[in-house]
């Protein structure tokens, strides 16, 4: 198979598809790569590299998208990028489309494979190909965070940790899953107070036992959570439904009850945001305020940390780029049910039940998925 590798274009992306090392995997499979020129060098990853590992270098990403027949990305393609995807093409990257009906509608009229890595599964139902960015953006929330509560930046003027008789920043976590848990880590090891709410009271008795007491847990109620988001310093946004549009869980109104100055960080913006005021920013510009309160919305938080970022996410999708190049999309598909919870769209259609439903279109299962 023919791979191709085009230069991500989203503001301040500096993730790479395919990281030399994955590229001579491949190539070692039997299989083409080809990779834009300059896609690898935010992750560290000059052109020379790539062509070592034995992939051919062409010159713009509508030289990648013509040879290729498989696009592996990282980000959701822009509009441009949907213009170029044919039926032959299988796209295999990030898409978020519960929140993004015009890339899911250019994506349908493409007739493109398009295979979302946000909702392929595993044997225990969890999304291993989340999970690295999820791990990133966890640990990435309590250091942006932290910054935005800084006086300079607007926030309340508090260090994380406090010091010696002054106490430390009080941050509600919500939403127990690979996020939340990672920004508890971090919270903890920075000295502050935590409270992490979820839904399900056996991930909260792990949590209970896994940080030995150091974080208080909360089961998540719509009352529990306003309580506890008034006192917050810093509140991050870490809840996940698999392939659907995150739930609103603070609104426009609590906001007037919160302290001036706190911070929200929306890890969910992606999936629309768990906040009804949450809106994507950027890294250039990431930080708004509303009612006084501050929002950190940065759509592609672990593209500030490149080279981190893409060799986490390459560990767990070259596995499945080796089996959709080795067998075909569709073999690989209709191999591995794990990998077809990943397919999101196919022959114009929306192939995945919760894309669909928040999306308001119809669901359409592939005749030859099996």
């Amino acid at each position: 198979m023919k791979i191709g590798v085009p230069a991500e274009i989203k503001v301040q992306e500096y993730r790479v598809g395919l990281t030399p090392e994955s590229v001579h995997e491949l190539v070692r499979a039997g299989h083409e790569v080809v990779v834009q020129t300059g896609a690898g060098l935010g992750s560290g990853a000059p052109d020379a590299a790539y062509t070592k590992a034995g992939a051919k270098i062409l010159p713009d990403a509508p030289a990648v998208f013509a040879e290729a027949e498989m696009i592996v990305k990282v980000k959701e393609p822009q509009p441009g990028e949907c213009a170029m995807l044919t039926p032959r093409h299988t796209l295999f990257t990030y898409l978020h489309l519960a929140a993004d009906k015009p890339q899911a509608e250019a994506l349908m009229k493409s007739g493109a494979i398009c295979i979302a890595y946000e909702t392929v599964t595993n044997a225990a139902g969890k999304l291993p190909l989340l999970q690295p960015m999820s791990q990133v953006a966890g640990r990435m929330s309590i250091t942006v965070g932290g910054y935005a509560m800084m006086r300079t930046k607007r926030g309340r003027g508090l260090l994380l940790g406090g010091v010696p008789g002054v106490p430390p920043a009080n941050v509600v976590i919500l939403g127990g899953g690979v996020a939340g848990t990672h920004a508890a880590e971090m919270a903890i090891g920075a000295r502050a107070q935590v409270t992490v709410f979820d839904r399900s009271m056996p991930r909260l008795e792990e949590l209970d036992v896994q940080f030995a007491g150091a974080v208080h847990t909360a089961f998540s109620t719509p009352a529990a959570v306003e309580a506890a988001v008034e006192q917050a310093d810093l509140v991050v946004g870490a809840v996940l439904i698999p392939g659907a549009s995150a739930p609103k869980l603070v609104s426009r109104a609590q906001l007037k009850e919160m302290k001036p100055g706190a911070v929200l960080v929306d890890i969910a913006i992606d999936q629309g945001g768990c906040f009804e005021t949450s809106r994507p920013t950027t890294h250039d510009d990431p930080i708004y305020e509303v009612d006084g309160v501050l929002h950190y919305c940065v759509a592609n938080m672990p593209g500030a940390v490149p080279r981190t970022s893409t060799y986490a996410l390459n560990n767990v999708t070259l596995p499945f780029a080796l089996d959709i190049a080795n067998k075909g999309a569709r073999a690989a598909l209709n191999a591995d049910p794990h990998l077809a919870a990943g397919l999101n769209v196919a022959d114009g259609k929306i192939a995945h039940p919760a894309v669909a439903h928040d999306l308001a279109l119809p669901f359409a299962r592939p005749e030859w998925l099996a």
